[in-house]
């Protein structure tokens, strides 16, 4: 039976590519998308939530708009240097067919973790703002949950926003500390493992060669990308492997070494966002959270280029990107 997952997200460039992972992974139902500010701002999020669910058919799973801004910070300044101004490579595609969930992300989470007890997880790949309210809003809903996997936090490595944080976690560290705190099964797949796995220029003419609809979508969004890390970190070309490298712990856990270990999330000052691992047990009372610290970075590759590559049927209700 298909994993039940909700994809919380703000796509993002990267976001698109691990939706589209998931939605081509016969082992995943995608039950529904939740936006968060982040790589951009809510509305843009949203409306790119919409489009990837309506781009290669999957019109009917629903899109709950979350929260906009952190719990107790301000908005500050979001990722469109990274992702362009509309989040998807500065393509400005035209507006989706759909319109978000009049419920909000947070309720959206909470009710299906009811409808569905013991059997959803949720697949954090932005801020975790959403699943923080919702933890608060119903503490019991949370041991609903099957399990927690999040895209962020860096532990042996340095951070991508700050010298000692991932974006993800520095963006809303409050929300990060409540979702670890909480009491459900939480995964990291931070730094340390998707930034060693890497997509070469190769690797993505690889992929497009495919000619389907969604990698002809990532040709057109993927430049922006791609000249970010090259400004950023000399790449030439290459860029890490941040939300896909997450959808693929879910198919394929084999293909990372994990540890359980405290965590600390720092909430304020110059190491906002950092993500402490207490290794010798000095501080107490921490959460216990599942880390990835290494990681199969060709198998990574091999099936997300598998799943990315492989023909499917195609709707009449699909975006095309020329």
């Amino acid at each position: 039976m298909a994993e039940k997952i909700i994809i919380d997200t703000d796509p993002g460039i990267d976001d698109a590519m691990a939706i589209l992972l998931a939605l081509r992974s016969p082992e995943l139902e995608v039950i529904g998308l939740t936006s968060v500010f982040g790589n951009a701002t809510i509305e843009v999020t949203t409306t790119n939530a919409l489009r990837l669910v309506e781009l290669e058919g999957n019109n009917a799973i629903p899109v709950a708009q979350g929260c906009g801004q952190p719990l107790v910070l301000p908005l500050g300044e979001v990722g469109t240097y990274v992702h362009g101004e509309d989040g998807l490579g500065n393509t400005f595609l035209p507006p989706p067919k759909g319109r978000p969930l009049s419920l909000h992300a947070a309720q959206f989470i909470i009710e299906a973790l009811r409808r569905f007890p013991g059997e959803v997880t949720l697949l954090a790949l932005g801020p975790l703002t959403n699943l923080a309210l919702a933890a608060s809003l119903d503490p019991e809903a949370v041991t609903l949950a099957r399990r927690v996997v999040i895209m962020g936090g860096a532990v042996e490595t340095h951070g991508n926003i700050s010298p000692v944080a991932e974006a993800n976690i520095y963006n809303d560290p409050h929300a990060a500390a409540i979702v670890f705190r909480a009491g459900w099964p939480v995964t990291m797949v931070g730094l340390d493992v998707t930034t060693r796995v890497v997509m070469t220029p190769d690797y993505w003419n690889e992929l497009y060669r495919a000619g389907n609809t969604a990698t002809d979508f990532l040709r057109a969004i993927t430049p922006f990308y791609q000249s970010f890390h090259d400004q950023f970190y000399g790449m030439g070309g290459a860029t890490h492997t941040h939300d896909p490298t997450a959808v693929v712990y879910l198919l394929a856990p084999e293909l990372f070494g994990t540890q359980n270990l405290p965590v600390y999330v720092e909430t304020q000052g110059r190491c906002m966002g950092q993500t402490v691992v207490d290794w010798y047990g000095q501080w107490k009372d921490l959460p216990r959270i599942d880390i990835c610290l290494s990681v199969d970075a060709e198998g990574v590759l091999d099936l997300i280029r598998e799943r990315l590559t492989k023909p499917i049927e195609e709707s009449e209700d699909e975006t095309t990107v020329d």
